[in-house]
């Protein structure tokens, strides 16, 4: 994959994370906001990994 489309994948994933987060805090589900942490970390996660595939040229 190429370094664009992980760092969509990652803002994706980062939005709904959020969401999830905010939504758990509203309804007082631990669950979901646990869920919602979890998908912003994988999100900062790919973001990190399209820069890093940017830099070496998709050798990753």
């Amino acid at each position: 994959m190429g370094e664009f489309t992980e760092k969509a994948k990652g803002a994706a994933n980062e939005v709904a994370g959020n969401t999830k987060q905010v939504v758990g805090d509203a309804t007082n589900n631990a669950s979901l906001k646990s869920e919602g942490h979890a998908q912003e970390t994988k999100g900062e996660a790919q973001n990190l990994k399209g820069e890093v595939e940017g830099k070496l040229g998709n050798k990753v």
